[in-house]
């Protein structure tokens, strides 16, 4: 729980009540404090009552377990703000609250791959995860552009694979993140994308690897540069790819590994002759390759004790043959997520549609007149507000399988300097409608409503250190409803 000096902008020309007794006490009860680290199955609901001063001085937080006697810590600190006499007051007497999450996975998914992110970076992301209740940091660690990892069984990996020595995380520094995370509730899922997204290997193994870089015309080959896949066909792959596993999954200590198996590419496949002669001789496609591999990477998880974690190609263009346990992420549409749930998987939703913060910036890309994004427009912070993981979905059975979703930054055009204000307060958007669901007392929650508690978390979270950006003129933010447009007369 932080508290640094927050002051409503709703409040700039209030009048100050007279100071009250104190609140001398916080009484937090949890029933049970087992669990090292926070899990999926974990109940994070709590309860948090404050009474008047006349009726006691002791505020109590009731919760199942650790991880919801922080939440109860969290929303305390947000009834608390600082008058300009510096008090710390609490506005409105007495406090009843009983709350817990719409979804269990309230994640958010960081690429470290494409630019690097300073430890300190990290560290002051998961803070303001834990400012909005988010409890999963996905790691996207790795990618065709960088290992920025520490390997102990290749440490060519990262030393040649890095784009410098100073942009690497040690085991040391993954190990202090997983820390860090765990005291605020949030689990650490890291993210190896494989068979494709692995150019960077051919660095120190190009024997195992397909159509490395192809230029000109690396889109024909991947869905951007650099080009490269592993052959799916090699035991010396399997080696290599067990090693990984073993090694991460010893690191990471999240019950959930994420294999990736994102755009795929079979034309690289299609086009390498030792592939192509065997998918003619064994009448297969290329695609088929895509779960004989899964079959193989997945088998060293569960060896590992890890449950995977994969891109919704692997089910829906794939075919591929999936664990029930394995939990299936959604991201090309939002319909996509009735599609899997239908197969009976875990499901999570981050269709790009609306929560791809990266979209609506131009593009990356060089030699582009038209300068447009693939994932155009930009998600404003309404937009992200409006997505409902489970819309369209009518069975209860296949609901409970949509278990959260993650909002999603990748990083081709964020770095160190842009962090801050490309997730925040968007990001906080999609915390509430993960948290909260998308109704409250049998309501819908509405864009309208949630401006001024997006407003608030906004400047609580710059308080708090968080460079967010702002969401409207703070004339604006002092006069709640004044900046709406007004209704349309009738024609």
């Amino acid at each position: 729980m932080t508290q640094a000096g927050f002051y409503p902008p709703t409040l700039y020309n209030a009048t100050e009540a007279a100071p009250q007794e104190q609140l001398a006490l916080v009484k937090v009860q949890v029933d049970r404090c087992s669990g090292k680290y926070p899990s999926l199955d974990d109940d994070e609901s709590y309860s948090l009552k404050i009474p008047t001063p006349e009726q006691s001085t002791k505020a109590t937080i009731k919760a199942k377990s650790v991880w919801g006697a922080l939440r109860g810590m969290e929303t305390l600190s947000q009834l608390v703000y600082t008058t300009r006499a510096g008090a710390l007051v609490i506005g409105s007497l007495p406090v009843d609250i009983t709350d817990k999450p719409a979804y269990a996975h309230r994640g958010l998914m960081l690429d470290t791959s494409r630019n690097f992110f300073p430890v300190a970076d990290i560290k002051r992301t998961l803070d303001a995860m834990s400012y909005n209740k988010l409890n999963v940091f996905h790691w996207h660690i790795v990618d065709a552009q960088s290992w920025p990892i520490e390997s102990k069984f290749m440490p060519e990996l990262y030393q040649k694979g890095a784009y410098s020595p100073s942009m690497t995380y040690s085991h040391r520094e993954v190990k202090d993140i997983i820390q860090y995370a765990r005291v605020r509730g949030i689990r650490v899922i890291p993210e190896f994308d494989m068979p494709g997204h692995v150019s960077v290997v051919n660095h120190v193994l190009p024997q195992i690897m397909t159509c490395v870089n192809e230029q000109p015309g690396w889109d024909a080959f991947a869905a951007e540069p650099p080009s490269g896949q592993f052959n799916p066909l090699l035991e010396d792959t399997y080696k290599f790819v067990k090693k990984i596993i073993d090694e991460y999954s010893g690191l990471f200590r999240d019950d959930y590994f994420h294999t990736g198996t994102d755009e795929v590419n079979t034309h690289c496949w299609e086009t390498t002759q030792s592939i192509q002669q065997f998918l003619t001789a064994n009448k297969k496609k290329a695609g088929e390759l895509v779960d004989m591999f899964l079959g193989r990477a997945h088998k060293f998880l569960t060896d590992n004790k890890k449950l995977p974690m994969v891109w919704e190609e692997a089910i829906l263009d794939f075919n591929a043959t999936l664990s029930k346990e394995a939990v299936v992420q959604v991201w090309r549409s939002a319909e996509n997520v009735q599609k899997v749930v239908a197969k009976g998987h875990k499901v999570l939703a981050n269709s790009y549609e609306y929560w791809y913060l990266d979209c609506g910036h131009g593009t990356w890309l060089g030699n582009n007149p038209e300068g447009n994004s693939w994932c155009d427009p930009f998600k404003h912070w309404q937009r992200v507000y409006s997505y409902d993981p489970i819309a369209n979905i009518t069975s209860p059975a296949e609901q409970k399988l949509v278990i959260g979703g993650d909002v999603c930054l990748w990083a081709e055009q964020t770095d160190t300097n842009n962090l801050d204000n490309v997730l925040w307060p968007r990001a906080a958007a999609a915390a509430e409608v993960l948290w909260s669901g998308k109704e409250a007392n049998g309501k819908p929650l509405t864009v309208k409503d949630a401006l001024v508690r997006i407003q608030d978390q906004r400047f609580r979270l710059v308080a708090r250190g968080i460079k967010a950006e702002p969401l409207q003129p703070l004339w604006c933010a002092r006069n709640p409803g004044m900046c709406d447009l007004p209704p349309k007369a009738p024609e």
